[in-house]
């Protein structure tokens, strides 16, 4: 029987077009039949959708999911953020940055400030960042321009490729880490300043080969994980890494508490000489309070856009300031108790972990070697979690924004920063040092100024002005007065105020201008 037009039965099997097709791969074969139903029968299918909407809805979403026209969302589960956000901010500046910091400013002066700046300005940058990244849910470019009227606040997004800029050279140093371990169980520790000095300085200067080798291995581990994506790469890797670390952090500062140097240890770091604070103090204090967080650079925004559902953002945000801030604190009084129990300075500049603490490990035998090991290994933990979190941002908008696949656009992001790490490795070199210099200053501390002395900071205060001015205020009311309850006009009175200011004043000064 003939009935209505459009609205007679499918032809059998036998009779359609695709009978014969054995060879057409199952998907294609079901999309190919999916799109022939919705063109040969219109009338059938929006009689049906008239009469139950939703229900059809529902099903032609599961069905496009199941055919792979919709893409799964993959998102972080609770732990796994914590871990991955806090990984990003927990890098080499805990564990190295800040001792040698806290050993030059002062003690517990630096320590002091840097409590009190880490709670007044990265805390409400950091909410500020998660805040863009849960309410945008796309990479960071396109998160500006989702949440703003102001189209030109798309080019704020562009913070995200920091982490690529960054990655030139944290990823040299990760090399040289991943040097230190092979060293340590193969050929020894120095046993005095003047060979550890003379061992890193032959290891920048003339092993290019050397170097490269581990640049690449690094560059490799990296891209392994960030290509395998949010939940099979990025928050595995957290979940592994991030205990380690602190087991391992945990393990030497128990350790320290039996040498007769942790007494003055604690005194150093927490004692603090009231006289010692400073502007410079303080301006220091609030660049690393900034920079330990991992702000400014999108990578905490990119994290945030696959945050899980109903999370308490301002908890994570203090859960995540919190394990920094305590690593910072472990890893300082672990390494001073060390030096003060072998009567080395505790200003030993940025040369403590590659040069000072060799020789301290030295002079404990084999348990040295042991204690090198899992102390260098806790640095490329911690680096590592930051690296992969410096990668993802532009990735993901490689992905958002070119229509790629992951693979490839963790490809092209790997291929960039490995092949300027090759310059800023070079310009530490004897031989070729001189061509990859501008005016006498080797590329690897062009590109170390330029992102923690500009393109942070001012990715920083784009974020605070955005929360604090151009986001509307009852949305960001909405999502967080309740979390914070009477603290709310605390945190938007400092990311509107507090945190722009201090962050532009550091800014200034960190580029000479104060």
């Amino acid at each position: 029987m003939v009935g209505v037009r459009g609205l007679e039965p499918p032809a059998p099997w036998s009779q359609t077009r695709y009978a014969n097709q054995t060879a057409l791969h199952p998907v294609a074969l079901k999309r190919e039949l999916f799109f022939e139903i919705l063109k040969n029968h219109p009338c059938m299918w929006s009689g049906i959708i008239c009469k139950n909407f939703y229900f059809v809805k529902s099903f032609c979403i599961i069905l496009l999911k199941k055919l792979g026209f919709v893409m799964k969302i993959s998102r972080f589960s609770r732990i796994g953020f914590i871990l991955a956000t806090a990984g990003s901010a927990v890098g080499l500046g805990n564990i190295w940055k800040f001792p040698y910091m806290t050993g030059e400013y002062g003690g517990g002066a630096f320590v002091l400030t840097y409590l009190i700046t880490i709670l007044l300005i990265g805390f409400a940058v950091l909410v500020a960042e998660i805040t863009i990244g849960a309410l945008g849910r796309l990479d960071t470019v396109s998160s500006f321009e989702k949440l703003s009227n102001n189209k030109n606040w798309k080019y704020a997004g562009f913070m995200g490729m920091n982490g690529l800029i960054i990655m030139i050279f944290y990823s040299v140093v990760i090399g040289w880490i991943l040097h230190y371990i092979f060293s340590s169980i193969f050929y020894g520790l120095p046993e005095n300043i003047q060979t550890a000095q003379d061992k890193f300085s032959n290891l920048i200067a003339n092993e290019v080969g050397i170097q490269i080798l581990w640049h690449t291995i690094a560059t490799f581990i990296v891209l392994y994980f960030v290509h395998k994506g949010i939940k099979q790469g990025i928050e595995k890797l957290n979940i592994i890494l991030m205990p380690s670390l602190i087991i391992i952090l945990l393990g030497m500062l128990i350790y320290s508490m039996n040498l007769d140097g942790f007494a003055k240890s604690i005194n150093f770091m927490f004692s603090p000489d009231w006289s010692k604070i400073d502007s410079d103090v303080i301006i220091r204090a609030i660049g690393h309070a900034f920079f330990t967080l991992s702000l400014g650079m999108g990578a905490i925004m990119t994290y945030s856009a696959s945050l899980p559902k109903h999370i308490n953002i301002t908890k994570t945000a203090l859960i995540v300031t919190f394990m920094d801030t305590i690593i910072a604190l472990i890893a300082g009084l672990m390494i001073f108790a060390f030096l003060f129990e072998f009567g080395e300075s505790p200003s030993k500049g940025p040369g403590l972990v590659f040069i000072s603490m060799p020789v301290i490990f030295a002079q404990l035998g084999y348990m040295g070697i042991f204690f090198a090991l899992i102390f260098f290994l806790a640095l490329a933990f911690a680096g590592l979690t930051s690296a992969v979190s410096l990668v993802e941002p532009s990735v993901q908008y490689l992905i958002t924004r070119l229509k790629i696949s992951r693979l490839r656009a963790t490809v092209f992001s790997g291929i960039f920063y490995y092949i300027l790490g090759l310059s800023a490795l070079l310009s530490y070199t004897s031989s070729w040092g001189e061509i990859f210099s501008i005016s006498g200053t080797p590329l690897f501390d062009i590109y170390e100024f330029t992102t923690d002395s500009i393109l942070l900071p001012l990715g920083g205060i784009l974020m605070a002005i955005f929360v604090g001015y151009v986001l509307p205020k009852d949305q960001v009311k909405k999502l967080l007065s309740d979390e914070m309850g009477k603290y709310y006009p605390i945190w938007r009175f400092s990311i509107k105020f507090i945190a722009p200011i201090s962050i532009f004043i550091m800014m200034l000064s960190l580029i000479g201008i104060l």
